[in-house]
């Protein structure tokens, strides 16, 4: 098969290489899916460079978490049914030396979700590791319905689509984004308010869209840079889910500000979620596909031999919404 791989960490265009792989084969529990595209993530570029990562365990490595894809060969125990199922992936690599940027990608069966009829595979391998952490962090402590939601980095990948989670949930959605441009993008996902942290008050914009009540739940892009803002607009007994914290990676908790207000702070990582909960996500994110009102930002794609400049795309942070790579040569990257 083609493949992209790097042995070493390091720079993208430093030690990534095209070639030819052996093809692999699926083990017990297993399948393989011919890919027809691969998603790039921010945590795809951070394990290839080596950033707070253990050093790289195998020879060889394949990067990308996400894909699409269609199933054409499944291990013992998996139902042979799912031969020529068309699905969207996520987590490929996690704990695994291959991702899917190349022809073939082999994964857990519990990984791979039926991509619903009518959903291309560019979007199919935008899902993944963003649309599950999305849903993990609006729902991952109940319900949202009637709620309001703070949104923080609205026009990310995974605020993108956790603004349209929140909607299809019931809830009222406010977002922040840094510009004009990527307010467009929060606003076409169905926020009710965006705010731009760069140009206004957010606690200000916040408390006066929420009469001074506050917001019942934040799904945050940064949690130690935004921990002041968000115990300013927090309400008591609301939660904070949070999946990074690039802006202060070690931030210091007021404990008893935390605990005055009865606030939970829930970290969000789709690798480490339980089974039942990859399921109950992904079955509701295809629910949610299938509504006919998800929309979908492909920031860019680029061919696979060239997966070494979508990986400096997306480190770029110039682009606005998911990169992803064209497979190709196996008759799947165009199916819908």
């Amino acid at each position: 098969m083609k493949a992209v791989w790097y042995e070493k960490n390091g720079a993208a265009n430093e030690v990534l290489q095209y070639g030819e792989m052996p093809d692999p084969m699926p083990g017990p529990g297993e399948v393989r899916v011919a890919i027809g595209y691969s998603g790039v993530n921010p945590s795809d570029v951070k394990r290839r460079a080596g950033f707070n990562q253990p050093p790289l365990a195998w020879p060889r490595a394949i990067p990308n978490m996400d894909g699409a894809g269609v199933i054409d060969r499944v291990g013992a125990g998996v139902n042979p049914k799912r031969i020529g199922q068309r699905v969207w992936l996520h987590s490929t690599a996690h704990q695994r030396p291959f991702g899917t940027a190349a022809q073939f990608a082999v994964t857990p069966a519990v990984r791979a979700f039926p991509l619903p009829d009518g959903i291309g595979m560019d979007v199919g391998a935008a899902l993944g590791v963003p649309a599950m952490t999305a849903h993990r962090a609006m729902f991952g402590a109940g319900p949202v319905t009637g709620k309001t939601v703070l949104v923080t980095g609205g026009a990310g990948a995974v605020g993108f689509y956790a603004i349209q989670l929140a909607k299809w949930g019931g809830a009222r959605v406010l977002a922040t984004v840094s510009g004009a441009a990527k307010a467009e993008v929060a606003a076409r996902a169905g926020a009710d308010a965006v705010i731009n942290y760069r140009t206004e008050d957010v606690v200000e914009r916040v408390m006066a869209a929420t009469a001074g009540a506050g917001v019942d739940l934040i799904v945050d892009v940064d949690f130690g840079a935004n921990l002041a803002a968000s115990l300013a607009v927090i309400r008591d007994n609301a939660v904070i889910a949070t999946y990074a914290s690039m802006g202060e990676p070690q931030p210091v908790l007021p404990a008893y500000t935390l605990t005055r207000k009865n606030l939970a702070i829930m970290g969000v990582l789709v690798y480490s979620m339980p089974i039942a909960a990859l399921r109950v996500a992904g079955a509701e994110v295809n629910t949610w596909l299938g509504s006919g009102h998800a929309v979908h930002n492909i920031a860019a794609r680029f061919p696979l031999e060239e997966t070494a400049a979508a990986h400096i795309a997306v480190e770029s942070g110039a682009t606005i919404g998911k990169v992803v790579v064209e497979v190709g040569g196996n008759n799947v990257a165009g199916e819908a």
